[in-house]
């Protein structure tokens, strides 16, 4: 078998030992390993990669940023702010129809830019507000399909763990995809609240009601979320402003969310060492399935399937958008099977040099060099430049022609394909990981593997997961609306990105 054969046959390979339930790190590993011992004839460059990756994984002073992150979440938990989040959205929302799922769909928002784990959001958010959803007569599978899809908002809403690996992987600004996924995080909320809308009316004994709360009392625990805005404002508008890395925005995340749970008395030193060995442990798993990973990727590299993937799929001309389509099934399907980051860590290697080779001209030369003129022109016409010259100027505007380089350098600009070629692939680089970063969320809540659904349900065991798979439908036909629009309209992800 050629390098390439075998590194295709690899797939079946790693897919037959996650259906035996080998942990998904190992199983990258192992099948790594022994394919470099195939192609290599030898075990001597095996040996050496697992030396050389090993120490390249862990010693990657990007990869910090996620124990911070983890850290924090749990400082957060401790402090009692899944508590004040679910309590203020519930004061303002609970007395309408649905309205008590609607806050815990706030409070996982809340809670989710204060925490990069969709499963631990899912889970905190779940002992907070499963309680009151019983009390207040809501249906079982209901119940818990919203705080499964509730969790989700933990990936999307930077900060993002998943979205750091991703960053790292593709050689991409933390702070640029934190700042793209704001707005989607934020239509991904309103998705679920309509879909919580429609579900009640159209199974109106699903969601009982509770009457409504003074607004003195609204506003007070309004009051009560101020740790969570403090922190959000000064981990994500650190990070964006400059004032920190986003692995210093982290650590200044965790020693705030830690700061007040001191004072909350949440912090002790019990519960100080437990929050270590918690972040620890969890910290340590992600860290195996990214070596894993790096090591089975590296596998790849060597035997040329990504970069044949790639130029195949060129060759044949297919329309770029029709091979992102069919890459955001994939994940759709296979999201049904794996975990969020064990895809992401699989899969970015392979289909991102596809994605990175099409063209879906989302920025234009022609329209950044007319920016670009436009600035110099309304601030007045540059001293020495004829009225022959202004106006082949505005002509080139109005038509949506390419400027020469005589109009440019009278103009005194510098607008070339090469620069439009560099925003082009940063920005389809941030445009499809916020896209994989969904579809990739959508599987947390898919039936039959979605992580949250089981999470949610053990700590329901009276509500069957049938009921469950029935009600998290509609959270899911949300996701996939929202995926279709942010396809169709990239400029929603790209909006807050610096010009």
């Amino acid at each position: 078998m050629t390098a390439l054969e075998i590194g295709i046959a690899s797939f079946p390979a790693l897919m037959a030992l996650i259906f035996l339930r080998v942990p998904i790190g190992l199983a990258m590993f192992l099948v790594g390993l022994v394919g470099l011992v195939w192609v290599t004839d030898g075990t001597q460059v095996a040996f050496a990669r697992l030396k050389n990756e090993t120490y390249t994984t862990f010693s990657s002073y990007s990869l910090t940023i996620v124990p911070m992150f983890l850290l924090m979440g749990h400082f957060a938990t401790l402090g009692g702010m899944s508590n004040a989040l679910f309590k203020a959205a519930e004061g303002w929302l609970g007395h309408k129809r649905g309205g008590v799922a609607m806050a815990s769909i706030g409070a996982c928002a809340g809670f989710g830019a204060i925490c990069g784990s969709s499963l631990a959001t899912a889970a905190t958010m779940g002992r907070v507000a499963l309680p009151e959803l019983k009390q207040y007569g809501y249906a079982g599978g209901f119940s818990t399909a919203t705080l499964a899809a509730g969790g989700t908002l933990g990936i999307l809403i930077p900060p993002s763990v998943v979205l750091v690996i991703y960053a790292i992987l593709t050689e991409q600004n933390i702070a640029k995809l934190f700042l793209a996924a704001f707005i989607p995080g934020i239509l991904a909320a309103v998705g679920y609240v309509i879909a919580i809308s429609i579900y009640v009316r159209l199974y109106p004994e699903s969601a009982g009601t509770r009457p409504p709360v003074p607004y003195a009392e609204r506003f007070a625990a309004l009051l009560q979320v101020w740790p969570v805005l403090l922190v959000f404002s000064l981990v994500v508008g650190g990070i964006y402003l400059g004032w920190f890395t986003p692995t210093e925005g982290a650590a200044v995340g965790a020693f705030g969310t830690g700061v007040i749970a001191f004072f909350n008395g949440g912090l002790t030193r019990a519960t100080l060492a437990d929050s270590f060995i918690v972040t620890a442990r969890s910290t340590a798993m992600i860290f195996f399935i990214v070596l894993g990973a790096g090591f089975y990727n590296g596998f790849l590299a060597l035997t040329q399937v990504p970069q044949e993937l790639s130029n195949y799929v060129v060759s044949q001309g297919f329309s770029p958008w029709v091979v992102l389509a069919l890459i955001l099934c994939f994940y759709l399907i296979f999201g049904c099977l794996m975990d969020s980051l064990s895809m992401i860590l699989l899969t970015i290697p392979i289909f991102f040099p596809v994605i990175s080779a099409m063209d879906f001209n989302l920025i234009s030369l022609t329209a950044m060099q007319a920016e670009a003129a436009m600035d110099v022109l309304n601030s007045g016409v540059p001293e020495g430049m004829g009225a022959e010259m202004l106006a082949s100027i505005q002509e080139a505007i109005a038509t949506g022609t390419e400027l020469t380089r005589e109009q440019m350098k009278e103009l005194g600009i510098r607008v070339t394909r090469g620069m439009a070629n560099r925003i082009e692939a940063e920005h389809v680089a941030i445009w499809f990981g916020i896209l994989v970063l969904i579809v990739v969320e959508v599987g947390l809540i898919t039936p039959p593997v979605g992580m949250n659904l089981f999470i949610i349900n053990a700590m329901d065991r009276s509500t069957r997961m049938i009921e469950t798979y029935k009600a998290v439908l509609f959270f899911v036909a949300s996701d996939i609306i929202r995926v279709i629009i942010l396809v169709a309209f990239p400029a929603i992800t790209l909006f807050l990105l610096p010009g």
